[in-house]
């Protein structure tokens, strides 16, 4: 009786370890994903920003705007990277990846972004943040597919 245990273990194991390498090499393709994010924005291209959504995403920015549609949220970014944005820089300080499904995954993207100026031009403090992306594979490619965005309140100040 051991002796089958032994054999199922041994049949099953390299399925869970196959299943355990595509999951990391999309955990590595998501990571792509919002690595571009921030590449668009420090870039301020509202085109390359835009195409790392699907075709048909929802986007809902910190104020509770958005859009809907890959060209939509080109239209929505383009003005905003020429102006208010335009100096700004965001870079994520953790992200956190929960497959839903194979093919689905809500993603937490914890961001930070300096250059924010008030509309008088006067520099304001670095800016925290929360993206939470619902994002999917489609012809082996993950994209976003709904986003929220949200402001948080700043870090206290480290000890001295």
């Amino acid at each position: 009786m051991l002796h089958v245990g032994l054999l199922s273990i041994a049949l099953l194991l390299p399925a869970a370890l196959m299943g355990q390498g595509s999951q990391n090499a999309d955990r590595q393709a998501i990571r792509g994903v919002t690595d571009g994010f921030m590449d668009a924005w420090n870039r301020h291209d509202a085109k390359a920003f835009a195409a790392l959504f699907s075709e048909d995403a929802d986007f809902t920015n910190v104020r509770g705007a958005g859009a809907s549609g890959r060209a939509e949220i080109e239209k929505f970014h383009a003005p905003l990277f020429a102006t208010i944005f335009k100096d700004t820089k965001q870079k994520h300080t953790y992200v956190t990846i929960r497959f839903i499904r194979p093919d689905v995954a809500a993603v937490d993207v914890r961001w930070e972004m300096t250059g924010v100026e008030d509309p008088a031009g006067n520099p304001l403090p670095v800016r925290h943040g929360l993206l939470n992306f619902t994002m999917a594979k489609d012809q082996g490619k993950w994209q976003i597919v709904v986003m929220h965005n949200m402001d948080l309140a700043a870090p206290p100040p480290a000890p001295k």
